[in-house]
């Protein structure tokens, strides 16, 4: 009962915050992008406050490979530049969060006549190294063929010609939006899910902004100098955007990791296209498709095509697994805000981000990769800072350390911590989290990583009531709600 008063008066007192005085910059968006820009600019002094529709995380941030990657497919389109960034900004990820990024050495098998011939790699890696300024998580290297088939049993032996293997990391995309969020709610950001901008108008020198608060149902308005558009996917809802996403799904699925006992990630191609096999704990997830999506935000799902298809690969790359949908533990969709770019496929679209802004203060950004979303931050608050021609601190957020290494412990990692009660309630009284599966997907990922998670829900929905004081109907509520997610 104490517990959910304090959660309670804590949300008042942010929502207050964020209403009782005007904001220097309001962030509307609640993914890696909002949430690095609102750390950005609390850290350089600024009165900012992030408001997210959903929960934290609830979208893009969410549901990605989970990689810390340049993007060596990249090279091939000779994108140098953008390859460069991200591997300099996963080294930087590795050390202020070194809890959510393990080097991971990849395996990628060539063949003849395909697309990516062994020579054409060999180099290709060499330069990947450095474009990182020679700061790589591991040095590249090349495999014969003995080599390969000793690193990865099963694979298909047809016109093998060996492999190369580089290094990149491997994350927990919605644990490192919690934790970017940590980091700014310690630095005096003001931060509340579940409340969407309903309508946003110039007022003066400020926007006046309505907000709908969504868990209580109730209205608050907001002023701030400065709105920051950080919506990802749902970037063109605003009539005052400027930017046009074309939206692609990516979905992965999840095996048990005795039927693909994989200990580095592996890459394996259909014809251009790229996939990969990442081992995860006892598990092992693989993805991600790449097709184009116009259809409802809130409802991207896995279908039964998508998963045929990535199982296609695998049966192909493993011949002797005979892998089936009764073999796929869990899947996620999400889709990718790219920039529009009508011509290619969605492959071929260029992975960069825009930030645009008017003279009236209202800032676009999308597009982007998880492992640059602190550059892309740093360089959204460069820009409001140079717009509204005032003075702040320098940035450094690629120096301070997310959260102390003793609150990661046993809470955040790339691999879900143990379910227990102490756990579930942490996300509740320091993360924010409001319903079931808040903590289940987004705060533990062990909606995605265990077997029996009706069992487990149920355990979690006992632990939240009594932190949050729910009674019978609503812990009822929320377990159908969960359910909903599994469906």
């Amino acid at each position: 009962m104490e517990s959910n008063r304090q959660i309670r008066s804590c949300r008042t007192r942010t929502i207050d915050g964020l209403s009782n005085s005007p904001l220097d910059v309001l962030v509307v968006g609640g993914g890696i992008i909002g949430a690095g820009i609102v750390r950005d600019a609390a850290m350089r002094g600024l009165r900012v406050g992030l408001i997210e529709q959903h929960d934290f995380a609830w979208g893009t941030s969410s549901r990605s490979s989970r990689l810390l990657h340049g993007g060596i497919r990249y090279l091939a389109q000779a994108r140098l530049g953008l390859v460069r960034q991200a591997s300099l900004e996963k080294v930087v990820i590795g050390r202020i969060a070194p809890h959510l990024a393990a080097p991971l050495p990849f395996i990628f098998p060539t063949y003849r006549k395909t697309a990516w011939p062994l020579w054409k790699l060999r180099i290709g890696v060499r330069v990947y190294d450095l474009l990182c300024g020679g700061k790589n998580l591991g040095s590249s290297s090349a495999l014969d063929v003995p080599q390969v088939q000793q690193r990865v049993p099963g694979l298909s032996p047809n016109n093998l010609t060996g492999a190369v293997r580089f290094f990149d990391g491997a994350t927990n995309d919605a644990r490192l939006v919690i934790d970017t969020l940590r980091s700014a709610a310690r630095h005096g950001g003001l931060l509340c899910n579940y409340l969407k901008l309903a309508e946003a108008n110039r007022n003066g020198a400020r926007w006046r902004c309505l907000v709908h608060d969504v868990s209580e149902n109730r209205q608050h308005h907001i002023e701030t100098g400065c709105v920051v558009n950080a919506t990802g996917p749902w970037a063109g809802q605003f009539r005052q955007s400027r930017i046009h996403i074309r939206g692609t799904k990516g979905i992965h699925i999840v095996l048990d990791r005795d039927r693909l006992p994989l200990e580095e990630g592996l890459m394996m191609t259909n014809g251009r296209r790229v996939t990969t096999a990442i081992p995860w704990g006892e598990r092992v997830y693989m993805g991600t498709t790449d097709t184009d999506y116009d259809g409802p935000l809130d409802e991207v799902r896995s279908g039964p095509e998508d998963v045929a298809y990535l199982l296609a690969i695998l049966n192909q790359t493993f011949p002797g697994a005979a892998l089936a949908e009764s073999d796929v533990l869990r899947t996620w969709a999400g889709v990718r805000p790219l920039i529009a770019d009508p011509r290619g496929t969605p492959s071929d679209v260029s992975r960069s981000h825009e930030i645009r802004s008017n003279s009236n203060g209202w800032i676009d950004v999308a597009g982007g990769k998880l492992t640059t979303y602190r550059l892309i931050a740093e360089q959204v608050v460069n820009q409001l800072l140079k717009q509204s021609r005032r003075e702040a601190r320098a940035c450094r957020t690629a120096h301070e350390p997310l959260v102390p290494e003793s609150e990661a412990r046993g809470i955040s990692g790339i691999v879900p911590p143990p379910v227990n009660e102490s756990v579930v309630e942490h996300a509740c009284t320091n993360e924010w989290a409001l319903h079931l599966d808040d903590v289940m997907v987004r705060r533990t990922r062990w909606h995605l990583y265990h077997r029996d998670v009706h069992a487990i829900a149920g355990n979690v929905a006992d632990w939240m009531a009594r932190c949050l004081d729910w009674s019978n109907d609503r812990r009822d509520a929320e377990i159908r709600r969960y359910e909903r997610v599994l469906d």
